[in-house]
């Protein structure tokens, strides 16, 4: 099923990949199992996107797709009892100039499911924002996503906002997105980067104490 199911968010045919999360789902295929095949579908149209073979028509159905098979997987996790007592707070959002995302609803559903408070900021978040955001949130972990290289400097003004407004040593900041590794970590000065959401939720676990 995963296979199919990549394949079919990645060749953009919505109601085929709906169908088969779906279908998983009532078969009882765990939650996440799915949500990670999404992850990998994402990441496939991501490098597409920044290759130049697809284009804003496919990120906006890609995300339309994901928005339906969360809700699917949310609701299937409700049923099968997800965890009521929350772990602590995470402030999450998708950087200036980048418009996309995908990635980061499939991080802020993984956290939420593994009993985080999750607030999203959603996309073409400004440092500033970010940091009343976390003024009035108080989370202990902030995360920021990117899907394109562009993202890099902004990730890295943000970083620089936090300690300018002294909230650095307050929390703890993770990045992620399809082009970002361990370089651009340090570049950033982010407390640590992420390859997927399972790698978004230990960090989160970890820091919080939560594990």
């Amino acid at each position: 099923m995963s296979e199919k199911l990549v394949e079919a968010i990645v060749g953009m045919r919505e109601k085929e990949a709906v169908e088969l999360a779906r279908e998983a789902l009532e078969a009882g295929r765990d939650p996440m199992e799915v949500m990670e095949s999404c992850r990998r579908a994402v990441e496939e149209v991501g490098r597409r996107y920044e290759a130049g073979e697809y284009f804003l028509p496919e990120l906006m159905l890609t995300g339309q797709m994901m928005a339906q098979i969360s809700e699917l997987a949310k609701a299937r996790l409700s049923a099968a009892g997800a965890p009521q007592k929350r772990l602590g707070r995470v402030l999450i959002g998708t950087v200036k100039g980048d418009i996309h995302d995908i990635g980061k609803n499939v991080v802020a559903f993984m956290l939420d499911s593994n009993g985080f408070e999750v607030k999203d900021l959603g996309v073409d978040v400004p440092p500033e924002r970010f940091v009343e955001a976390a003024r009035e949130f108080q989370p202990q972990v902030v995360g920021m996503s990117a899907l394109l290289t562009l993202a890099f400097d902004p990730m890295k003004e943000t970083i620089q906002a936090f300690e300018k407004a002294g909230l650095r040593d307050q929390v703890k900041i993770m990045i992620g997105g399809a082009p970002v590794n361990e370089q651009i970590k340090e570049f950033t000065g982010a407390d640590a980067w992420g390859r997927d959401a399972v790698e978004a939720v230990a960090l989160a676990k970890k820091w919080v104490g939560g594990v």
